[in-house]
């Protein structure tokens, strides 16, 4: 049996309007990648691939955890959400206003894209066949494969393998922390989900204020 293992990368700079902005960790981001490379250290078998998208945030994650040799695939990077949010002001004059109003304004976000009513870099077709080629990568008969991505790419797998709509993955994703943990069985059988968003590197109590989900 071999496992992939999902981890979404550390806080970022949740105060940007743009995807370049946004692209970088904050102190606490690089402090609960650190955590979670030492709580990996003692709990983990060795892993035989290590990887991560080629967003800064994903690879600074992947560093603080302590992996030196890792692969980078650009199809593990996130949805250009600031772009498509962008897309959606400008077409249908919605705007996201604060943090809260995400679990609305995304699947409706995810809709429009889908429907080909506003544009990004990429189709929703397109982003999923890349999310779809990178996990038929990491699923490695026998092998243990870890993969640093970002919460839009966690909830198309997960979306994926349980086969949900739209509004679905819109609540799948919100709650997704960052530097949380997702692992996906390599089985005979198939792929098989088997722990969802868990942070055991914050489970006490003075870490408490940083399970952050932006």
């Amino acid at each position: 049996m071999g496992e992939v293992v999902l981890v979404r990368h550390g806080q970022a700079n949740s105060a940007a309007t743009t995807e370049e902005d946004y692209d970088r960790l904050s102190d606490l981001g690089h402090q609960q990648a650190k955590w979670l490379g030492a709580w990996m250290k003692d709990h983990e078998q060795p892993f035989d691939l290590a990887m991560s998208g080629s967003l800064l945030r994903q690879k600074q994650t992947l560093a603080n955890m302590g992996f030196t040799e890792t692969d980078i695939d650009p199809r593990l990077n996130e949805i250009a959400y600031y772009d498509l949010s962008a897309e959606m002001k400008s077409v249908f004059g919605l705007e996201q206003l604060s943090p809260d109003d995400f679990v609305t304004h995304f699947p409706k976000t995810l809709e429009a894209w889908k429907n080909k009513d506003i544009k990004g870099h990429e189709t929703w077709e397109e982003f999923n066949t890349r999310v779809a080629d990178v996990m038929n990568l990491a699923r490695q008969p026998g092998k243990r494969v870890l993969c640093v991505t970002s919460g839009g790419v966690i909830a198309a797998i997960v979306s994926q393998l349980l086969d949900l709509p739209i509004p679905k993955f819109a609540q799948i994703a919100t709650p997704i922390m960052n530097t949380s943990v997702h692992r996906i069985l390599v089985t005979d059988h198939g792929p098989m989900l088997a722990t969802f968003n868990s942070a055991p590197h914050l489970d006490v109590a003075d870490r408490t204020y940083a399970r952050t989900v932006y």
